[in-house]
């Protein structure tokens, strides 16, 4: 494992990426509903030499409110070793403060709100945005490696802001920090992923990463977790599909064969994102944040399904 920048591989579907998630929620024990005050979004940075562009994206999503949206997929390469890149109203940096310990990433960068996230993977338009991170990623856990890819993943603690227009959003919360490199995973056949914290704030949080690629049995790896924190065997998803093809409702079964529980994920608020490969449709990531168990939330994470189209309505 090397928080470094690799040497590019062969092909040209090569990439190496730096991928930051996080979840804000208000501490329990109010009498709140379960989506009051929540808010999450992520931020990834690929360089893909194959092609001699970046990819760059930032999404900030928001129950009951319009999706935001950097997506740009024609980002030049950082012109040194730093994670920089700038675009047409993009200047994004992640900054590696503290080899797997600490990240940072900063944004200033004209975004689109949209109303209807079915246009997130449709035409993207929406209203006009000034959207700004200033966001830490603090390591809580050891690095887990990604399966068969290059790669590693870690649960983080997160704090800063988000400037959105004029609104000032504070980050208190968790998140993922993730780097990869090689083919990218989204590429193939359908496959989901779910990362979620579990617990409240004496509850030693875990986290884990499932996912499944065509053919394969399904599996849920623990990666970065506490000690403390649950054995999960394996895991398999019931996806309900709503209105415009989106996840409407979520069950996570989790254990060993013949002794798995059911774990309720509900969609909550959602941010698909296409996957344009040289001017073509490659797909689309359907991303959501989540809750997790009770109507209370037992939990907060996001999952997220790779299709090689829209899905089609239920």
């Amino acid at each position: 494992m090397d928080e470094r920048r690799h040497p590019p591989g062969p092909g040209r579907d090569w990439e190496e990426s730096w991928s930051f998630d996080f979840v804000s929620a208000p501490r329990s024990g109010g009498r709140s509903g379960p989506s009051d005050g929540v808010f999450g979004g992520f931020v990834r940075l690929a360089l893909r030499p194959g092609d001699h562009r970046a990819w760059y994206w930032a999404y900030l999503a928001r129950p009951g409110r319009p999706l935001v949206v950097v997506r740009d997929h024609d980002v030049e390469l950082p012109r040194s070793r730093e994670l920089e890149v700038r675009g047409d109203g993009l200047w994004a940096q992640v900054i590696c403060e503290t080899p797997f310990d600490h990240w940072s990433a900063g944004l200033e960068a004209s975004a689109v709100a949209i109303d209807d996230p079915v246009r997130a993977w449709g035409d993207e338009r929406g209203d006009p945005v000034a959207l700004g991170l200033d966001l830490e990623w603090e390591m809580q856990g050891q690095p887990g490696l990604l399966g068969d890819a290059g790669g590693y993943l870690q649960p983080a603690a997160v704090h800063g802001e988000v400037l959105l227009g004029a609104e000032r959003l504070a980050v208190d919360g968790t998140g993922w920090y993730t780097h990869a490199w090689g083919p990218p995973a989204w590429r193939g056949g359908r496959w989901w992923e779910v990362k979620a914290h579990l617990g409240d704030d004496t509850v030693s949080t875990s986290t884990a990463t499932a996912a499944r690629a065509p053919g394969q049995a399904w599996t849920w790896p623990l990666a970065g977790s506490s000690p403390s924190g649950p054995e999960v065997g394996g895991a398999d998803l019931d996806t309900q599909w709503g209105p415009g093809g989106l996840p409407a409702s979520v069950n996570l079964a989790i254990g060993e064969p013949g002794m798995a529980g059911v774990l309720p994920v509900q969609p909550r608020a959602l941010a698909p994102v296409p996957l344009d490969v040289a001017g073509r449709r490659d797909g689309v990531l359907v991303r959501a944040l989540c809750s997790l168990g009770s109507a209370a939330a037992d939990g907060w994470g996001w999952a997220e399904w790779r299709q090689p189209s829209p899905p089609t309505p239920s």
